[in-house]
């Protein structure tokens, strides 16, 4: 590996000061001497050593060359600071204006259905929007982010004119000065946009629609539109998705939801914030005590908290369009003509990885340009080494710090922007991109992979009952049957989604299993890699109840696990714990005994890869304070 010549840089300093000893007129020097030097070398040179010696010499020099990712690792980024910055430095500077973010502040107005009540028919967005300094007659794109926490009295938001300090400063800094545009965006009843907090309903998502056209529309806009954001920011790319609006080009949905009901329900299983989410957790939304308050009161505000209960009691079906309305993937497969590129941590605890995995296949076969970047971080993105350190635990994550870390995270964002929003430099590789528990990255054309080679654990077989041989699963929470496998005779590397296939009958019409999937040791220290949960009544998976004859009839719950990349070593088992419910899932509402049928039908499902056919690659180290003292005390 080369080492590279360091990047000093200060998380404080924008990137239009940098090189400040140097005008562009050097910069352009220096890099016409370089050409010619590089041009001679080439000329007593043949064959494959040339582009060797040629990276060598721009290694050395500091001149980044755009690369695979595979091979970044032996390029200079600046791995020392709390966040990744890009490795080329842009032309243009921030356009002032009269405030001191050089923002400006804009309201776009949209027609509301009268069915939607509060303020329709007038619906009203406000956003702000950062320029560069380009010269007159040019036209540049448009990256944006849309959500609720901006300009926000509730939460003690500052102004939307103020660039957020988790993402929005970072794009202004970095990607901005590169020719483009940047805008924050406030969801219906948020900030100063008027009607009701809606909840990812479908007046948020027509006035979602309306600010992307506007952005795509102005003078200054090449009518090129990208959104990006984590968690509820991360949801509206979905949301605009699904109009095909011409001038959305491409999203960058990270930890986003592709649907209400789907962030909280699993297999029929509810969080315990479910049933009140729309007015509990986001109901003080928009409301600070004016005369405006009163456009709170539509119709989906009013019912938010009968919907999550009814949901919770007797199945989504009972809450009406609630959760056919703020379902967007179906819409986003069938309509949306530009790129995803997705991102997603694998423990994440707030937006479960399953609303990108399966995802990202059900995009690459609708013909939708996609790539994904899955991390075994929490609720972050990628590049933040300090939220990765505090928030990861073992089994969740830490087993993989430093190398979840990715520092080249921000120019890689430039690069899949400057091909789908500009056309230019080369086109990005649209594959997947995953990290094992044990921290090692590769490629993959789909996730879960295709062709991997399926292992079947019978449960009392290949999975030995060690719990003093009970069957049943109590309703109280408490562990019932707890199975182990023998001790496997190589290393095997799971991948995708993990099934538990169990016979299983009930005393009543309900129940619900949780399982645990835990890698234990020789010495019997064991830590989690994965779980499922399922409620009974969608025992068929889906979204549709079933029913049965209690005690009579038996049932084949067919569960699945959330997606899971793990490395289990030779010597180590495979311990499977079934209980009522576990991490953050309530009870179910028609809690019942459960017994268990051991047997040929009652089986855990493995999916497992061979890594010698798989292209395997480590990102730049990590050489952050956090990660040099996790790396010592480790070591």
């Amino acid at each position: 590996m080369i080492e590279g010549i360091p990047v000093e840089d200060d998380k404080s300093t924008p990137l239009s000061d940098k090189f400040s000893n140097l005008t562009r007129s050097n910069i352009k020097l220096l890099g016409i001497a370089i050409s010619m030097a590089i041009i001679m070398l080439l000329v007593s040179l043949q064959g494959w050593i040339i582009d060797d010696v040629v990276d060598e010499i721009k290694k050395d020099l500091g001149i980044y060359d755009r690369v695979p990712v595979w091979e970044r690792s032996e390029w200079p980024y600046t791995t020392d600071q709390a966040n990744g910055f890009v490795m080329e430095y842009g032309d243009y500077e921030l356009l002032e204006t009269e405030n001191e973010w050089s923002s400006t502040h804009h309201f776009v107005n949209f027609e509301l259905p009268l069915s939607e009540g509060g303020s329709a028919p007038n619906g009203v967005v406000s956003l702000a929007v950062w320029l560069p300094n380009v010269p007159e007659g040019v036209t540049v794109p448009v990256i944006a982010e849309f959500g609720p926490y901006f300009d926000e009295v509730s939460v003690e938001t500052p102004s939307i004119e103020v660039p957020g300090t988790w993402l929005g400063q970072m794009i202004i800094d970095q990607i901005l000065p590169h020719g483009y545009a940047f805008a924050q965006v406030s969801v219906m009843g948020t900030g100063r946009s008027n009607h009701c907090m809606d909840l990812m309903g479908n007046a948020e998502q027509l006035g979602v629609d309306a600010a992307v056209t506007w952005l795509g529309t102005q003078d200054w806009s090449n009518g090129a539109v990208s959104m990006i954001g984590k968690s509820y920011d991360g949801s509206t790319p979905w949301q605009a998705a699904t109009f095909g609006n011409e001038y959305l080009k491409t999203i960058v949905p990270i930890s986003g939801l592709i649907g209400v009901m789907e962030l909280m329900w699993k297999n029929g299983s509810s969080e315990a914030r479910a049933p009140i989410m729309h007015n509990g957790v986001y109901g003080s939304y928009g409301v600070d005590g004016d005369e405006e308050d009163i456009g709170n009161l539509c119709p989906d505000y009013i019912i938010g908290p009968g919907t999550g209960v009814a949901a919770y009691m007797w199945g989504g079906e009972f809450a009406g369009t609630y959760w056919e309305e703020r379902y967007f993937l179906d819409r986003v497969l069938q309509n949306y003509e530009g790129s995803v590129y997705l991102i997603q941590g694998m423990h994440d605890w707030n937006v479960d990885p399953h609303m990108a995995i399966p995802v990202i296949n059900q995009l690459i076969d609708a013909g939708i340009e996609s790539k994904g970047l899955f991390g075994q971080w929490d609720h972050d993105y990628p590049d933040r080494p300090d939220y990765h350190f505090d928030r990861s635990g073992e089994g969740r994550g830490r087993e993989a710090y430093p190398q979840m870390v990715r520092f080249d995270w921000m120019q890689d964002l430039l690069e899949w922007f400057d091909w789908y929003l500009k056309g230019v430099g080369d086109k990005p590789g649209l594959f997947v991109e995953i990290q094992s528990n044990q921290g090692q990255w590769r490629i993959e054309d789909r996730y879960p992979p295709q062709d991997m080679e399926t292992i079947s654990l019978d449960l009392g077989g290949g999975l030995m009952n060690v719990a003093g041989g009970t069957t049943t699963i109590l309703p109280n929470g408490n562990f019932g049957p707890i199975y182990e496998s023998e001790a496997f005779t190589e290393n095997i590397w799971i991948s995708g989604l993990p099934r538990l296939h169990i016979d299983v009958s009930t005393a009543t019409v309900g129940g619900q299993i949780y399982a645990l999937l835990e890698d234990c040791s020789e010495d019997g220290y064991c830590i989690h890699i994965g779980h499922a949960i399922m409620d009974l009544r969608y025992h068929e998976g889906g979204n549709q109840e079933q029913t049965w004859l209690p005690i009579f009839d038996t049932i084949n719950a067919k569960m699945e696990f959330f997606a899971m990349d793990v490395q289990i070593e030779a010597g180590h088992t495979i311990r499977l714990s079934l209980a009522s419910t576990g991490e953050d899932y309530l009870p179910a509402s028609t809690s019942s005994i459960v017994e268990v049928s051991e047997g040929s039908s009652s089986n855990l499902l493995i999916d497992i890869i061979n890594p010698e056919d798989k292209l395997l690659f480590n990102p730049p180290s990590c050489t952050h304070q956090a990660c040099l003292d996790w790396l010592n005390q480790t070591a």
